[in-house]
């Protein structure tokens, strides 16, 4: 068996290769690498990747999340989610941070909270433990004129609360 390693270094234990048809419920340990098609639910305390071909429709709650395919369905992400620009999420994000390159596809609602959701816990098991109400409701913006929302005004608002994002 060959090692599979990704970028940052980290053990690739879990692939959906290309060419790969996959039905079904993961519940892993560690990362998950996906360049084929993938149909049910991920939950990881580790890394999701969606690669430029892979395919998924599913919920993923994983500790990280970075697509570079194409997902439809909600991304719960406890410690980030990245949006390559080769990537399209037909769905709803909920993580603490979010990276979204432009060229990007997004449909859904993004919210950004220090207080996500943990991969193991559930909607229901946020709402009895009396989980505290998002910090940010996002909508993603596009460049206009070379400036970021921080600087620039969009729409004739300031857009100041997207540096509270950088903490």
């Amino acid at each position: 068996m060959s090692d599979h390693y990704a970028a940052d270094g980290s053990f690739i234990n879990s692939i959906v290769g290309e060419g790969t048809n996959f039905h079904g419920d993961l519940a892993l340990s560690g990362l998950l690498r996906i360049d084929g098609d993938f149909t049910g639910s991920i939950t990881t305390d580790g890394k999701v990747l969606i690669g430029k071909n892979g395919r998924a429709e599913c919920t993923i709650k994983a500790g990280t999340v970075v697509v570079g395919g194409s997902v439809r369905g909600n991304i719960l992400s406890a410690e980030k989610v990245i949006i390559l620009s080769t990537g399209m999420v037909i769905g709803n994000i909920s993580t603490p941070r979010l990276v979204v390159e432009e060229g990007v596809i997004l449909n859904g609602n993004c919210t950004i909270s220090k207080d996500a959701v943990r991969p193991q816990e559930t909607a229901e098991d946020g709402a009895q433990s009396g989980a505290a109400a998002p910090e940010h409701q996002a909508t993603i913006i596009e460049q206009v004129d070379g400036q970021s929302p921080q600087e620039g005004a969009v729409g004739g608002e300031s857009r100041e609360e997207f540096s509270s994002w950088n903490r």
